[in-house]
């Protein structure tokens, strides 16, 4: 699954400004999808589930905090490779979420392009094995 045309990343962030620049950084390697939530997140796995295979979502939004979607979301859809991007430090929720294989990695803003990059393919490279 190396065919970069062909992946699909999920973004959620409840901040209009993050998924514009996640989508600007992203648009021209992957198909980005964005959702503002994740209520939002969840309906757009249940839409395009069959085309997502990347998930990095915003870990403090209001209502569902990242780890939570990402929960959710593995229930039902497990074969995505799940990531969590944070304004905030490593903290033992990430490290449990990490431990329990619930996520791949989690990256700090303002993000590294390059970073989540070679992170997206050396997961889709674990989920092809």
């Amino acid at each position: 699954m190396t065919d970069k045309d062909n992946i699909t990343v999920l973004y959620v962030d409840d901040e209009e400004l993050n998924l514009f620049l996640f989508e600007k950084s992203f648009e021209s390697v992957y198909h980005v999808v964005t959702a503002l939530s994740g209520e939002e997140g969840l309906n757009k796995l249940e839409n395009y589930h069959k085309k997502i295979i990347v998930v990095i979502s915003d870990m403090r939004m209001p209502a569902m905090n990242g780890i939570e979607f990402i929960s959710k979301a593995k229930e039902k859809f497990d074969n995505i490779a799940y990531f969590i991007l944070t304004a905030f430090d490593y903290n033992e929720e990430i490290e449990n979420a990490l431990d329990k294989k619930l996520i791949h990695r989690f990256f700090t803003k303002p993000f590294d392009i390059s970073e989540i990059q070679e992170a997206i393919d050396d997961a889709l490279t674990q989920l092809d094995a």
